[in-house]
């Protein structure tokens, strides 16, 4: 029996602002001593009272009108109770059944297909805190509790493990590019549960889904979704049930383990927060912060390819990274040579950036230097291959172009006459196969081409060459 895979997703971002979601403890930890950034709100001490943080308010808002949500004109907190050691209040305050923003929808291309993913709803909520297990003891770090989370729920419109991770990364960009959050899993800034369940191919009903949980990376999202893919699919095919369950991914033995059946809403007991008062928020202040959004990733990504002219594999990997794309732009403005600015930055700039584990933002080199040495070649002065000698120089050592160009003697000699001597030199010093292509074996101009560039030190503009070897040779 073949199986239909159906996945939908639960992902919990860390909202980018400067204290936590209701308290004034720093929200930006991430590595700092255990149970620095505490107060008594966030330690859940008696009689404490929590107040809303208005700048997470406005990240989520932001990231919700960019995954094409609606806000919400009226939402509310909730109390989500139940007991975990790191959840020191005994409850979660969060959003239940009237969250800041409802709907939504992202387009993804995968393999040329266009494929749209609705979103369900997105919410606003707080972290608890962490267990560190260690020397066969649990110890609580309380640093992450309180800190403001925007909790995404999607539709189950996936079908396959590559759809999940197109979207991840979709939606880390577009996080990172509204300024809503860092999104990086590997540091718990971004979070991924799947809800997966396998029915039969051509059956309308879902099958019995399994929730899986504590993935830290892409690439463990989708081995936890091949795993029980084939976990779901052995079971059913031996006639067995799926139970409906949470399911922790063990990455080191490449297993999920069972952690707990799946909660239902009543056992979580949610009533209405008493000590924050609803949200509300006017349609004024939704068109303010979306005036504010930047040019999105899928439509800059849209724009290079139509506007530009870039193929859509580097499209993609210039807007990747919202800094590069900046500074792709900045090399456009000055040369108005997209091609060319993109072959620099993507074949010779980036080799040295991901050679490093940097981004463009840790690198000295400017887009001004970057945009001279586009110029240079397209003067005839700098060859391409010079190019990236000036340009590892620039980056491991620093120093402006003009300098490093005359420190090198990489500037092409463009003199016509001095190319001209070597040139009749060369022809001079090659008869046999001068007359070879004189005789109509014009394949071995480039052996010719080839002896020039070798007799000037390789510092001659190859095209002036062309032009001047020709020439000599229908003489």
């Amino acid at each position: 029996m073949d199986f239909e895979t159906v996945i939908g997703l639960e992902i919990h971002l860390k909202l980018k602002t400067a204290s936590k979601m209701f308290c004034a403890c720093d929200n930006q930890v991430f590595g700092a001593e255990p149970n620095m950034a505490v107060c008594p709100v966030c330690m859940g001490f008696p009689g404490t009272l929590p107040v809303v943080n208005a700048a997470a308010i406005r990240a989520g808002i932001r990231l919700s009108l960019a995954l094409g949500g609606t806000i919400q004109p009226f939402s509310k907190f909730d109390r989500k109770n139940y007991f975990y050691p790191d959840l020191p209040k005994g409850y979660q305050i969060s959003q239940y059944d009237q969250p800041i923003s409802l709907g939504g929808l992202v387009n993804l291309v995968i393999d040329g297909k266009s494929k749209a993913i609705r979103i369900h709803r997105l919410h606003l909520e707080e972290d608890a805190g962490k267990l560190v297990h260690e020397h066969g003891k649990t110890f609580v770090d309380l640093n992450r509790a309180g800190a403001p989370l925007a909790e995404m729920v999607t539709e189950p419109d996936f079908r396959s493990k590559e759809e999940v991770s197109a979207f991840l990364k979709e939606f880390q960009q577009i996080a990172r590019y509204v300024g809503a959050g860092n999104a990086d899993m590997e540091k718990g800034e971004m979070r991924c549960d799947v809800n997966i369940s396998l029915r039969p191919v051509g059956q309308a009903e879902f099958g019995t889904k399994v929730e899986l949980k504590n993935m830290n990376s892409f690439s463990a999202v989708e081995r936890a979704i091949s795993y029980e893919m084939k976990r779901q699919a052995e079971r059913l095919r031996d006639g067995e049930k799926i139970v409906q369950e949470t399911r922790g991914w063990d990455d080191d033995q490449g297993i999920s383990v069972s952690q707990r059946s799946k909660e239902e809403a009543h056992d979580y007991r949610y009533f209405p927060e008493p000590d924050l008062p609803p949200i509300t928020v006017t349609p004024d202040m939704i068109e303010q912060i979306r005036r504010e959004l930047p040019e999105l990733p899928t439509a800059k990504r849209q724009r290079y390819v139509s506007e530009l002219g870039l193929k859509e594999d580097d499209a993609r990997t210039l807007t990747a990274d919202m800094a590069l794309s900046d500074f792709f732009e900045q090399v456009v403005a000055v040369t108005n040579d997209a091609a060319k600015a993109a072959n620099v930055i993507l074949s010779a700039l980036l080799a040295h950036v991901n050679k490093d584990h940097k981004t463009i933002a840790d690198i000295s080199i400017s887009p001004e230097q970057i945009a001279e040495l586009i110029r240079l070649v397209n003067a005839g002065d700098l060859s391409m291959s010079a190019l990236k000698t000036v340009l590892e120089e620039l980056y491991l050592h620093g120093g402006t172009v003009g300098e490093v160009v005359t420190r090198l003697g990489v500037k092409q000699v463009n003199d016509t006459g001095a190319i001209e001597v070597v040139c009749r030199e060369v022809l001079a010093e090659n008869e046999s196969v001068v007359a070879d292509y004189r005789a109509g074996k014009t394949k071995v101009f480039g052996a010719l081409v080839g002896a020039v560039m070798k007799k000037s030190g390789g510092k001659v503009n190859p095209g002036v060459v062309n032009e001047i070897l020709l020439k000599l040779l229908q003489a």
